[in-house]
């Protein structure tokens, strides 16, 4: 009767989560698919052919390709300071790190305005040298690093903590220099969790609003985003174009992280294979 008990309350709980994820995902999705295919394929098709929509996705991607290939070489270094370094003031890093989960993205345009907009503190040097941030793809470039930090970082500080430090030692004894050491000790073990990292960065990065709004003001053919050319459409009534470039950016990131998923778990299991093979063989 107990066994019967906790089957009922397991998936009591297991409808509850269904449910759950249901009324939060999956149902949006379904309205979304609904509203963009309400009045046919045509106006989706002649969505997918307009000027404004493709350029504002080709710089939402140009954006993120940018802030992803930053961030994966920085993340990553910043991720190896915090564990492999001892200094005063490592609690305060890693603790800023996940400060753009806490600060509203709106608040990160605005702040970025109070530095490299018209009245900032920056403006007069940046204006001698003729380089132009608020307003401008820089700006929403520095938003969009701002706003996807974490992500990288959180990703690569396990990774980098479980790194088989016998192997570092092993290829230093035998003469290897830190370059070399890096590029076929370290970085083939970091190579599945960086892929991932990256993943995230980029939905993260192609998804941002609020912050490249502030810094960018949205102007059509020049800081408009794909989310930017979504708030204009809704705002003009032009739903059809804004579910259409909607689907395109949530096909796009669920693909990637998919994706990597994917790689990771082949990983994974190519890992469990070797691991088996080698205990098969010590057991021989």
């Amino acid at each position: 009767m107990n066994n019967v008990n906790k089957g009922v309350g397991a998936w009591a709980l297991i409808t509850l989560v269904i449910l759950y994820m249901g009324f939060l995902i999956i149902a949006p999705i379904g309205a979304l698919i609904k509203g963009t295919f309400e009045s046919g394929l045509m106006p989706v098709l002649q969505s997918l052919s307009s000027p404004s929509l493709l350029a504002a996705l080709w710089l939402s991607l140009k954006i993120a390709l940018i802030v992803v290939s930053i961030q994966a070489i920085f993340g990553t270094v910043v991720a190896w300071i915090i564990v492999r370094q001892d200094f005063f003031g490592r609690a305060v890093l890693n603790g800023l790190i996940d400060m753009p989960f806490s600060v509203s993205p709106v608040v990160v345009g605005y702040m970025l305005l109070l530095l490299f907009g018209r009245n900032g503190f920056l403006f007069p040097i940046l204006e001698r040298l003729g380089i132009k941030v608020a307003f401008a793809v820089p700006g929403m470039i520095l938003a969009t690093l701002f706003v996807s930090l974490p992500f990288m970082v959180r990703e690569m500080i396990p990774a980098i903590k479980n790194l088989d430090r016998q192997q570092e030692l092993a290829a230093q004894t035998m003469g290897a220099n830190p370059w070399v050491i890096f590029w076929y000790v370290i970085f083939p073990q970091l190579k599945t969790t960086l892929m991932y990292g990256i993943s995230l960065t980029l939905a993260r990065a192609l998804g941002e609003f609020g912050a490249v709004l502030v810094i960018g003001g949205g102007v059509q053919g020049r800081t408009e985003t794909a989310t930017l050319f979504i708030f204009r459409a809704l705002d003009e009534r032009h739903y059809v174009e804004a579910y259409t470039a909607s689907i395109l950016l949530g096909i796009f990131s669920v693909l990637v992280v998919s994706l990597t998923d994917m790689l990771k778990r082949s990983q994974k299991k190519r890992q469990e294979d070797i691991d088996l093979q080698e205990k098969l063989s010590l057991q021989s």
